[in-house]
Formats: C-alpha cells, sequence, structure tokens
C-alpha cells in the first residue's frame, strides 16, 4: 500500500496531497470534500482527472490546503490529483496534459501601483 504525494498550486493556493488504493474517500483539510467545496461547479473540478482516468472511487485522497480562495483551490487540488495519477499510471499522461490538468495556471492578480485607486484604474481626471 504505496501513498503517492503530489503537489498543485493555482494562484496562491497550494494543494499538497496524499493519494492511496482505498475506497473513494476524499479529506480536504480533515473534511470531506464535498462539504468543504460546497458549490457544485468546484466539486466537480475536484473530481474531473478521476472521471477522465475513469478510477472514481477507487483511491483514498487526504490532501492540505492552503492560501486562496476556494475556486483556486480546488484548481490546485485537481492539479494534484492529476499529477498523483500520472505518476501512478504513466499512460494517462496524454490524456490530463490534453485536458491542461498538468500546466500550471500561470495568472495572478496584478500588483497595484502607487497613485492609482487599483491595479489599472486611474483616479478621476479633472481638468479645472
Amino acid at each position: 500500500m504505496e501513498v503517492t504525494n503530489t503537489l498543485g498550486r493555482r494562484k496562491t493556493a497550494v494543494a499538497r496531497l496524499y493519494m492511496k488504493p482505498g475506497t473513494g474517500e476524499i479529506k480536504v483539510n480533515n473534511r470531506d470534500y464535498k462539504e468543504y467545496f460546497c458549490v457544485p461547479t468546484l466539486q466537480y473540478k475536484v473530481e474531473q482527472p478521476l472521471r477522465i482516468a475513469d478510477v472514481l472511487g477507487q483511491y483514498d485522497i487526504k490532501a492540505n490546503l492552503d492560501g486562496g480562495g476556494v475556486t483556486g483551490q480546488a484548481e490546485a487540488l485537481r492539479m494534484a490529483i492529476a499529477k498523483a495519477l500520472v505518476e501512478i499510471n504513466p499512460e494517462l499522461r496524454s490524456a490530463m496534459k490534453s485536458q491542461g490538468f498538468l500546466r500550471r495556471d500561470p495568472r495572478m492578480v496584478e500588483r497595484k501601483k502607487p497613485g492609482q485607486p487599483k491595479a489599472r484604474k486611474r483616479f478621476q481626471f479633472s481638468k479645472r
């Protein structure tokens, strides 16, 4: 019974994942993932790599999530699950890669600039 350990990232969210063969229990920060991710779309995002590999319910997953918001955390977890599945079965790599689950999404929040209220928004211009 070997445990696979992987890491997934998205924005500022980090997912550390421990996967082993089991009954399909997915725990996120010691809570069930359906309780942690209340929105069905986020639950679907977490399940996507398992559905593509057709192994839903065959692995026990324990994940520690930190940073970011719920969407970033869900996508970080999706990446970590995909990496773990590829580590277990290298034949799944092309399927995961074509869906884009193995590539870290590089988009980050743009920093706020001085003399402006937000990153790109300007204060109202007054001619007089």
